[in-house]
């Protein structure tokens, strides 16, 4: 299994027919994800890759019956593509687009949740259950089926983390990139309940950064809500306080934020705590079975996190 997206999950692309709308989704397809039509509005009656192009969210869903749509409209743009498709019958909607006004975001992200359609982004990678369905811009080939659930602030960081588990033997169930700005749909506690529901994720990687309070309020959670280890890798030690990171939400606002505050909360929840990318998969194996050895062969068999295959 995996949260929010699987083999059968039929996908739109709103924004399909520019740049970037096109190359993704012939990234998608090539991967096998079930991507079933476009939006442009006034390319209503054009094909891309194949696939059927409709004017609104309402045409695309009534001859597709997608249920997910994922947004590569420009920023300046980016709001009305939303709001189009908060108003619309969709369960999950995955907005790539960075440089989103706040405010933007903050009046679409308030009418998709009156809608009960789940938002992953602005600004965000997107999500991939390995060998099922990728929705994003993620490099299909750093990922493996298996257990482990990934939740990250950041893209890049993601894709480091994710290549060196798959490299130790260690695949996943589902990763998902909820993007970096002060103003997304869904956070870090938001998914920790899905992973812990989910039968095939054995444990989780939580991939956080400086800014905001998000790592620590997951921490709390999983120290009161959740069964399945957790191991995590904070960005930005090294970060001045005052200087912007990268994302608009890695700032350091109150000494709580810092990367060194958010490693010490984690770790006095008992969530073991990566200083360096190359550890992180012995850390996880440790956090499964701190009593047994960290060997692959051990850690198989004990059936926490089942490596993968090849």
């Amino acid at each position: 299994m995996s949260i929010l997206i699987n083999a059968q999950t039929r996908i739109i692309v709103q924004g399909i027919t520019g740049r970037d709308g096109s190359f993704h989704t012939a990234q998608m397809l090539e991967y096998g994800t079930k991507v079933v039509g476009g939006v442009t509005p006034g390319k209503g009656g054009q094909r891309v890759h194949g696939l059927p192009v409709f004017n609104t969210v309402a045409e695309a869903i009534a001859a597709t019956g997608a249920t997910v749509s994922v947004v590569y409209v420009p920023a300046p743009f980016a709001k009305a593509a939303l709001l189009e498709a908060a108003r619309s019958r969709l369960e999950l909607v995955v907005c790539i687009t960075e440089g989103l006004p706040t405010l933007d975001a903050l009046e679409a992200h308030h009418l998709l949740r009156q809608a009960n359609i789940r938002l992953i982004g602005p600004n965000c990678p997107g999500l991939i259950s390995p060998g099922q369905c990728k929705v994003g811009i993620m490099p299909a080939k750093i990922h493996k089926p298996g257990n482990v659930g990934v939740i990250s602030r950041s893209g890049t960081l993601t894709y480091e983390i994710v290549a060196a588990l798959t490299e130790a033997g260690l695949g996943q169930s589902t990763c998902v990139g909820i993007g970096g700005d002060p103003v997304i749909g869904t956070r870090f506690a938001d998914l920790l309940p899905l992973f812990e529901a989910d039968p095939d994720t054995h444990a989780v990687v939580l991939i956080g950064e400086i800014g905001g309070q998000d790592e620590a309020v997951a921490a709390q959670y999983w120290r009161t809500q959740m069964h399945k280890p957790m191991a995590a890798f904070i960005a930005g030690l090294t970060a001045p306080p005052g200087q912007r990171m990268g994302h608009a939400g890695a700032l350091v606002g109150a000494a709580d934020e810092t990367a060194a505050a958010k490693i010490e909360k984690l770790q006095s929840c008992g969530i073991p705590v990566a200083r360096f990318i190359r550890d992180l998969p012995a850390l996880l194996r440790g956090a499964c079975h701190p009593a047994q050895s960290m060997s692959g062969e051990n850690f198989s068999h004990l059936g926490c996190v089942a490596p993968i295959g090849g």
